[in-house]
């Protein structure tokens, strides 16, 4: 396929409505990810002149965009939608993320110039819902030599050098032994672009926890709203913040992975049973009842689960399509997984008291579950050196790895026959302190879930370029080789290997 056939620009008011279909796993290829960070990596995929504007305290105006889907295959078509104020001439390169020499990313195309306009600030709609309609830039067929994988589309405008990002998933549908789901639904939700619209923003509070409020994957992710100022979160919401040094790692270590974003565990169950061993990273709050189910169903048929996250399945979602049909396009708060707590209502958020469309109880498929104060920190502490998770870590009984928990986390485990507690400790915020319990249980089909009980589980892994260390109530330390022994240990029984 030569570039012409490969790219097309377009004016037209956006792709069509996408088909979701069921599709048969194709064949494994365990060398892929090998192979593919064999390339020549560059560390040019690091934005290095990003400006928010002040007014807005989210926003950077003068490049910004967002893809018109959060995962695509080979051979399917994504289209970049991009606005520049001043109007200015701009490039797009994409880069897929990955080790790469311990670069971090590997330059797939350049795009581009293109003539960038200002494009129209989306009416609020009901529901506080701000979907932008904005004209496509560009819109590309996926190659079918492209890896799967989490892409930045880098943005640049000549007229003033501003930088900024778009990210996407490139799925497939082979057989892996892991799947790596990206916790894209909270980035949304998070998401206050252009200001104050997220889904904590009801007009009001600024900080809201009810219902009737929406927000659109149809919009630029603006700089991310809570615990530091990380630049570099302008158009790739949460991934460098809390997913990236999970992705680095295990693509150092030539893990056989592919790549899936929440829509696809949405709307995709077939295609959680093509692998292994299926991975919750980072902070991945909002998941819909069909998530749930999905992923249960996946557990139940042998497949084993790592909640490598924290605060995870927490806020119940409707997920529904575009204005123009396009699936999985809008999130709305609807419930909470194991209805609104006591102490919730009474100490933080009485207005989860109006949600209607509550779920399970979480802590039934994670082994724990989100608890008051649900913000806070802590040191992850060994409570059972001699399970094989431990196995070649060092770590006795009472052993911590400071700062590993934050800053939300997991507790109250539930009732499962055969859950062990691994590691247990207090958390400590402004809130109060709690207790975060991390946990593993079998499940049907000598399969096993584990939970880590920390969105910051990845920090203990590696430290990419342009990864910059959370510090909220207390502070990781860094790359451990413990949490580096504990987590191989989980992989190689994930697929199957004995550690």
């Amino acid at each position: 396929m030569n570039r012409r056939d490969w790219m097309k620009t377009t004016t037209a008011a956006g792709l069509a409505p996408a088909l979701v279909q069921a599709r048969a796993a194709t064949p494994a290829d365990p060398d892929r990810v090998r192979a593919e960070n064999a390339r020549p990596g560059t560390t040019d995929w690091i934005a290095t002149n990003v400006v928010v504007d002040p007014a807005t305290k989210y926003r950077s105006p003068g490049i910004e965009g967002y893809a018109s889907r959060t995962s695509v295959r080979p051979g399917e078509s994504i289209s970049f939608h991009v606005s520049a104020n001043p109007a200015s001439r701009f490039t797009v390169e994409l880069y897929r993320m990955g080790f790469y020499q311990g670069k971090g990313g590997r330059l797939v195309e350049k795009l581009g110039p293109f003539n960038g306009v200002v494009q129209p600030d989306p009416e609020v709609g009901p529901l506080r819902l701000r979907e932008c309609l904005w004209e496509p830039a560009v819109t590309i067929t996926i190659p079918d030599d492209w890896t799967s994988g989490v892409y930045l589309a880098k943005l640049r405008a000549e007229r003033n050098g501003l930088e900024s990002y778009i990210v996407f998933v490139v799925r497939d549908d082979r057989e892996a032994d892991f799947l790596f789901q990206v916790s894209d639904n909270t980035w949304n939700a998070y998401n206050r672009w252009p200001s104050q619209f997220s889904l904590y923003d009801d007009g009001d509070k600024q900080w809201y926890w009810g219902a009737d409020v929406q927000t659109s994957f149809d919009r630029p992710y603006g700089k991310y709203c809570q615990i530091f100022d990380v630049p570099l979160s302008v158009g790739s919401g949460e991934w460098l913040l809390w997913e990236f040094p999970l992705a680095f790692w295990m693509e150092e270590r030539g893990y056989d992975v592919t790549y899936i974003s929440n829509i696809d565990t949405h709307l995709d169950p077939a295609g959680l049973l093509r692998a292994k061993g299926w991975i919750s990273i980072g902070h991945d709050e909002y998941w819909s009842l069909e998530m749930f189910e999905n992923v249960s169903k996946a557990r139940d048929a042998g497949v084993n689960l790592a909640f490598l996250s924290g605060n995870s399945i927490c806020g119940v979602v409707d997920i529904h399509p575009s204005s123009d049909g396009r699936p999985g396009r809008i999130i709305e708060r609807v419930g909470r997984f194991g209805s609104p707590r006591k102490e919730e209502l009474e100490q933080g958020f009485p207005e989860e008291a109006g949600l209607k469309k509550n779920g399970p109880n979480e802590a039934t498929l994670i082994g724990a579950q989100s608890t008051f104060p649900v913000t806070g920190g802590g040191d992850w502490t060994c409570r059972r050196p001699d399970h094989w998770l431990f196995q070649g870590s060092g770590m006795k009984e009472g052993d911590s790895i400071g700062g590993l928990v934050g800053w939300e986390w997991h507790g109250e485990p539930w009732d499962i026959p055969g859950l062990e507690i691994v590691a247990s400790g207090p958390t400590r915020s402004p809130r109060g302190e709690g207790l975060y319990t991390a946990t593993i249980y079998p499940g049907p089909r000598e399969n096993f879930v584990f939970n880590a009980s920390t969105i910051w589980w990845a920090t203990g892994l590696s430290s990419p370029p342009g990864f910059v260390m959370p510090d909220v109530y207390t502070r990781p330390k860094g790359v451990d080789p413990r949490v580096q022994r504990i987590t191989a240990n989980l992989l190689e029984r994930m697929r199957g290997a004995r550690a």
